[in-house]
C-alpha cells in the first residue's frame, strides 16, 4: 500500500461500530463515508469563516505540510 496516498487511524471501538451502522444505512464503506464526513465539515467551518471552500481547503493542507 502507497503510505504517501493512504494512512490508517485508530478510534474507539463504539465509534466504529457507529460508523459502521452509518455505512450500511447509506450504503458507503467506512472510507467514503469517512471521506464525506471530512468534506461536510470542511464545507460547514468555510463557510463559517466566510470562505470559499477551495481556497479553505488549500489553506488546511499547506498547514498540514508546513507543520512537517
Amino acid at each position: 500500500m502507497d503510505i504517501n496516498k493512504w494512512k490508517s487511524v485508530a478510534v474507539k471501538k463504539e465509534t466504529h461500530t457507529m460508523l459502521t451502522a452509518l455505512c450500511t444505512m447509506k450504503e458507503r464503506n467506512p472510507a467514503r463515508m469517512i471521506s464525506k464526513l471530512v468534506n461536510d465539515y470542511v464545507e460547514f467551518q468555510a463557510k463559517k469563516a466566510r470562505k470559499n471552500v477551495d481556497s479553505f481547503k488549500k489553506e488546511l493542507l499547506q498547514k498540514s505540510n508546513g507543520s512537517k
